[in-house]
Order: C-alpha cells, then structure tokens, then sequence
C-alpha cells in the first residue's frame, strides 16, 4: 500500500506542478491605454488571413471547389488564428 502511495504522489505531484505552470501569466497587451487579450488579437488576424485566403482562392477560380464553404473557411480560420498564437505568444 505504501509503494502504491508514493507511486501515485510521484506521479500526481509532477503532473499537477506541469498544469498549473500554464498559469503563470495573462497574456494581454496594451493598445491605447486599453488592455486587450492576446486572444482577441489572435482572431482578428486570423479572420484577416482568411479573407485574404478567400481573395486569393477567388483570383485562382478554386472557390467554387470548396465545399462547404462554411467548415471550409471556419477550419482556415481557425488554423490561421492558433497559428498567429504559437508565433507570437508560445
């Protein structure tokens, strides 16, 4: 029982120490006196991204191909706003 104890505490203690490491900041910054979450940013420059991509898929007459428009360009925007967050705030 006791092995099985300290098994369990060498296991939990690191784990939660990991987890919670992540808490350690808020990352916002100030624009004008008015502090923003990263966050926010992140999707306004993937929402940017996306309608650039649309201009582009537009200007190379692949538009029509994706299907459905909606998931299509929901999943680029998504990828263009996590990826604006692991280059700038990871």
């Amino acid at each position: 029982m006791a092995g099985r104890l300290s098994f369990i505490r060498g296991l939990v203690l690191p784990t939660a120490a990991l987890a919670l490491g992540g808490c350690s900041r808020n990352p916002s910054l100030e624009i004008s006196g008015s502090f923003f979450t990263a966050w926010m940013l992140c999707i306004f420059a993937g929402l940017v991204a996306t309608l650039i991509a649309k201009r582009v898929f537009l200007a190379m007459r692949i538009d029509a191909h994706l299907t459905p428009q909606l998931v299509v360009y929901g999943a680029l925007m998504l990828c263009f706003t996590l990826l604006t967050w692991l280059i700038f705030y990871w």
